[in-house]
């Protein structure tokens, strides 16, 4: 069954067509072309799905794009529009993970990124626990998640 969705993505409106079983993840990719957002598991466990809907991080790939019909979705793409971010000039968040060395292959760092701005949204001043508790719904395989903290740490400061 074929359904319309309409959302506002990254600040601008956007329609589409979808399957009544399209996961979020595959109408960001698949339609909206917006490939930041990134299939790791498919089961909600590693994290390197996560956007922001209505403010909020989930894991796109856990959303059916129906659940999103009239939401605000927020991409890694979009990111630098918000919070602090000039649109031409990233977000602080993606400015201390490139600073920091926060990412090696970089697969998981956009839901990184997506997840540790929700955690600074929901605690603006983490401690190192804190922040490697609040990210642990994301996994990466290639560090050994040091710079990462060190990351959230500096934008945290910066925020």
């Amino acid at each position: 069954m074929t359904v319309s969705v309409n959302l506002t993505v990254n600040g601008k409106p956007a329609s589409a067509s979808v399957d009544s079983r399209t996961l979020l993840v595959h109408l960001l990719r698949d339609q909206l072309h917006l490939t930041g957002t990134h299939v790791g598991c498919d089961t909600a466990q590693c994290g390197a799905c996560t956007v922001h809907l209505n403010g909020r991080a989930v894991k796109s790939c856990s959303m059916l794009a129906v659940q999103a019909n009239g939401a605000a979705i927020t991409t890694i793409e979009g990111l630098s529009n918000q919070n602090g971010g000039k649109g031409d000039k990233m977000h602080p968040m993606q400015e201390a993970f490139r600073d920091c060395h926060g990412l090696q292959c970089g697969f998981c760092t956009p839901g990184m990124v997506m997840s540790a701005c929700q955690l600074l949204a929901d605690n603006p001043k983490p401690t190192e626990a804190e922040i490697r508790a609040g990210l642990e719904g994301n996994i990466c395989r290639c560090t050994g998640y040091h710079n990462i903290v060190r990351a959230v740490q500096q934008a945290a400061a910066q925020m």
